[in-house]
């Protein structure tokens, strides 16, 4: 099993970026992830790309919890020991990456709670196995798949206040970008109480892109603004206009434009078209002809 762990790194400019396109388990997978514009601290995401087989896959990401001593302690040590039990259970050879998977993320809440520090951190995960997947996640980071002409086929809910309100049709969507406790997340790695969503299974579609992204993502764009920049077109290309939209509304402020200056994670995967099978070519036939 080969896997990548990108971790959270401090940045003294607060410019630097991280970037990567690869092939993945059947598909195209692209990460960017980049610390908060105009912040002298550490970027508090990290992100986990653990490839288990030709085939199979999983994509994390987690957002350590802002204004919490060691977020991006909370946040690496999650993935680590994610990444940790996935390894140990392919060697083994006996659980279904399902459980290796719960396992992990019981493993995190374990060592989160162990740094002793107050800190905590979101996490989103997805597993990949062929044309298959199924997300998992604790808090506000955001798990999205959309077909290409925009419809959601998934879409996580946020374990907080303002994300129950929304799904309960208590408050709009737009309206919950501006709440004044939008920060605010009940459900996270590093409680005693952590609970585990669990989505269910779904098949992608040739043309479908898969979104996990931490709140610097969806507080800076609306649902619709992410949707129209992924749906179609490279999958680089939509991953960067993203992140250039989500980082000029960081820096300047605009009335009635969301801007909120975070730290900024995105992983999008989408599966490769299968190669179109040519048509047998068909063989010409000339009637003999004869004298009657």
């Amino acid at each position: 099993m080969h896997e990548a762990l990108l971790e959270s790194r401090p940045s003294r400019h607060q410019i630097a970026a991280d970037f990567e396109a690869s092939e993945l388990a059947g598909g195209i997978c692209v990460l960017y992830s980049s610390a908060c514009p105009g912040r002298a601290t550490a970027n508090e995401d990290c992100a986990a790309i653990i490839r288990c087989g030709e085939r199979t896959a999983v994509l994390a990401v987690a957002d350590g919890v802002g204004g919490m001593r060691g977020g991006d302690l909370a946040s690496r040590a999650a993935l680590t020991a994610l990444k940790e039990a996935i390894l140990h259970s392919s060697k083994k050879k006996s659980d279904s990456l399902r459980s290796s998977i719960l396992n992990g993320i019981d493993a995190a809440n374990k060592t989160v709670l162990e740094l002793g520090v107050g800190a905590a951190s979101t996490l989103a995960i997805v597993e990949i196995q062929g044309r298959t997947i199924r997300p998992y996640h604790v808090g506000d980071s955001m798990i999205l798949n959309v077909g290409q002409r925009g419809k959601i086929k998934l879409q996580t809910i946020s374990h907080s206040p303002v994300g129950f309100a929304v799904e309960a049709g208590l408050l709009d969507p737009k309206e919950a970008m501006y709440h004044a406790q939008r920060h605010i997340v009940s459900n996270v790695i590093g409680s005693a109480d952590m609970r585990i969503e669990i989505g269910p299974t779904l098949t992608l579609s040739p043309r479908d892109t898969l979104v996990l992204a931490s709140d610097g993502l969806s507080d800076n764009l609306h649902q619709s603004e992410i949707i129209e920049s992924i749906r179609k077109g490279p999958l680089e290309t939509g991953v960067r206009q993203m992140a250039e939209k989500s980082r000029r509304r960081m820096i300047s402020t605009t009335p009635g434009v969301p801007s909120k200056p975070d730290d900024l994670t995105i992983i999008a995967y989408r599966p490769t078209q299968p190669p179109k099978e040519k048509a047998p070519a068909r063989r010409k036939t000339r009637r003999a002809s004869g004298a009657a």
